[in-house]
């Protein structure tokens, strides 16, 4: 995992791990779970919107500027990412 950062937005103090540009796992922030970096917007909640088909240009239009169509793309691949890490490594036959 990637370094701690910590910033000052708005004066308040916004620590996170960057799991990309866009993606980020924030301390204190829904539950530490990742989220759309400076917002407390799931990816998990993307994600269940995607699959049940709803296309990205509605998404990017619900969130009204603040997730952009690169962050969904960068989420997809963090899931994706993550999910191939996780997988038992099978030996050659």
């Amino acid at each position: 995992m990637r370094s701690l950062v910590t910033e000052i937005i708005n004066g308040e103090s916004y620590s996170y791990y960057p799991l990309g540009q866009y993606v980020v796992r924030a301390m204190g922030v829904c539950g530490d779970r990742p989220t759309f970096k400076y917002t407390r917007i799931e990816i998990a909640g993307v994600m269940e919107r995607l699959a049940k088909g709803e296309n990205v240009e509605n998404i990017v239009l619900g969130f009204r500027g603040r997730v952009s169509r690169e962050a969904i793309a960068e989420a997809i691949q963090v899931v994706t990412t993550h999910f191939l890490e996780s997988l038992p490594i099978l030996s050659a036959a």
